[in-house]
């Protein structure tokens, strides 16, 4: 599907005649042709009206055509409006006060550009609602807000500085259907709600571990065990981590004592997710400037707010995306953003109150899911440092700011990038999201409480036939794991009935035994008698 088509209508002719691109792939494009069909290609479309359905030529038929038949795309409306003022849309409202469109273009160029048109005096007609809700995520009903001025109900989910697309393709409806309860109905059912807790335990420091390892740092125990204990503390509970002093309580929390950062919240230096090679700085994505962040993070609390009773599978993977894009701390952005999942989903009531979904580590365990988790972060990354790139570059000196960071970067695109920050699709992320959430349950929950049963068998067949205290049972459970199955010296000496040849034998085959009854997903789950597991220790 070619960026243009070749006789466009609507947003893209808009896009063409008036020379505004947006940075981000239109999600609908139309055009002329000889028969009316739609082509569907990743999520997005490519729609063929036949000739009577063109637009006249102007800017009013062909914005009114967008408004109409075509998904809303708020970048690409920034960018148009802002270039052609207030005159464009004022004209068109002059002549239509009672029209739906008009009305409906006129709230969204105050939206969006923040400058003032004139009330018609012959304003009228129902009120209508200024984004279609079967296309896109809206507001709830209930949530929508009247607004008399141009008598329309604004059903937008975020606000003017941070409002997300979610377009609602086959794709994302279905992923956003994920029915999160019934999938742990099903393992309580199989497993039993008392193995169930012991599993999320286990699940709260492995989330930590992996979280760590997606940042390449999985060799830093205190860290690890920090974050888990943050996880454990404070997921679902207390105020929402999108204040200044939220933030900065959960940060210190995270990082510990011991950090550079001289003022701890939201940040008040400029950052860019990057790395070096050769001393040369690979910029990947530049981040919202300080003075944006606050009004940012309110356009995150009011989606949540105006998304209430909506899929809660949507709403985390949609808060927690948002969080890495603002990107507003100066340290500790990528573990706030992976809790942030489990704590919208705890929230919404789709998890259980004990439970921590070990989400990274079905991320770090696949690496064709580590792939994709990069492929759908570059859906806004990308397509944003194409535009901006040449508007990034290196001091030779280095500034020292107010919260500690001190840093040479240089970047004066923030106009450009501002539509694209605060107006993202996040519709692919949505389906990302979900399909890692249904695998975190269905196979690394199932398989840590399949090997939680397995190792509670395997101890109580280890009982029958020496009684022994739980914690020696693991002990020997480790030492066979360790030892392929072999009496271990150390083992012989520290409990010496085992040397009889009757006695370990006869426990080779009852663990043996045990593990063949569970039959796990895969081999690995029984060879898992390891120091670092609390059933092993």
């Amino acid at each position: 599907m070619s960026e243009f088509p070749a006789d466009p209508i609507g947003a893209a002719w808009l896009a063409t005649t008036f020379a505004v691109l947006p940075m981000a792939r239109l999600p609908v494009l139309s055009q002329v042709g000889s028969r009316r069909f739609t082509q569907v290609e990743d999520g997005f479309r490519l729609e063929t009206y036949p000739e009577n359905m063109r637009p006249d030529p102007d800017l009013p038929s062909h914005l009114q055509f967008h408004l109409r038949h075509e998904v809303l795309n708020l970048e690409f409306l920034t960018r148009l409006l802002t270039k052609l003022g207030p005159s464009s849309v004022q004209g068109w409202l002059n002549a239509e006060p009672t029209g739906q469109y008009a009305r409906r273009a006129a709230f969204l160029f105050e939206w969006l550009t923040g400058q003032q048109l004139q009330v018609p005096d012959r304003i009228g007609g129902n009120y209508v609602d200024v984004i279609n809700a079967d296309l896109m995520v809206a507001a709830s009903q209930e949530e929508a807000v009247k607004v008399p001025r141009w008598r329309v109900n604004d059903n937008l989910p975020g606000t003017s500085y941070f409002c997300p697309t979610i377009v609602k393709t086959e794709a994302v409806k279905s992923a956003a259907n994920l029915d999160v309860p019934q999938l742990f109905s099903q393992l309580t059912a199989e497993f039993g709600e008392a193995l169930l807790l012991r599993a999320a335990a286990w699940m709260t420091l492995r989330e930590s571990k992996a979280s760590f390892a997606i940042e390449g740092e999985a060799d830093r125990s205190t860290r690890i065990q920090r974050f888990a204990d943050v996880m454990a503390r404070r997921t679902g509970q207390g105020e929402l981590p999108l204040t200044d002093s939220t933030l900065a309580e959960m940060q210190k929390e995270i990082l510990g004592d011991v950090t550079t950062l001289t003022r701890l919240g939201i940040r008040q230096s400029p950052v860019f997710v990057g790395e070096t090679v050769r001393y040369q700085e690979i910029v990947h994505y530049v981040a919202p400037p300080e003075e944006d962040l606050e009004r940012m993070l309110e356009g995150i609390r009011v989606f949540l707010n105006r998304t209430k009773g909506q899929s809660p599978v949507m709403r985390s993977a949609v808060t927690a995306f948002a969080f890495v894009y603002i990107h507003p701390l100066a340290d500790g952005n990528g573990r706030v953003h992976r809790f942030l999942i489990n704590d919208i989903l705890r929230r919404d009531g789709a998890i259980p109150d004990t439970v921590i979904l070990p989400i990274s580590a079905v991320i770090t365990d696949d690496s064709a899911e580590r792939r994709l988790y990069d492929s759908v972060l570059d859906q806004v990354s990308k397509p944003l440092m194409q535009g901006i790139r040449d508007q990034v570059t290196f001091a030779s000196t280095r500034t020292q700011y107010p919260d500690g960071v001190v840093s040479n970067i240089e970047f004066t695109g923030q106009n450009q990038a501002r539509p694209m920050w605060r107006y993202p699709n996040l519709g692919p992320h949505v389906v990302f999201m979900s399909n890692v959430i249904r695998r975190t349950i269905t196979e690394q929950m199932r398989e840590e409480s399949r090997y939680l049963r397995s190792h509670i068998k395997a101890r109580q067949a280890i009982k029958e036939v020496v009684e022994m205290p739980d914690h020696q049972a693991d002990r020997l459970l480790r030492s066979m794991e360790q030892n392929e199955g072999r009496l271990s010296n150390v083992l012989a000496k520290e409990m010496p009935v085992l040397t009889r040849p009757e006695i370990w034998s006869a426990i080779a085959e009852a663990v043996a035994q045990s593990v063949r009854e569970e039959e796990p997903i895969d081999s690995s789950v029984s060879d898992r008698y390891h120091p670092t597991h609390p059933a092993s220790r």
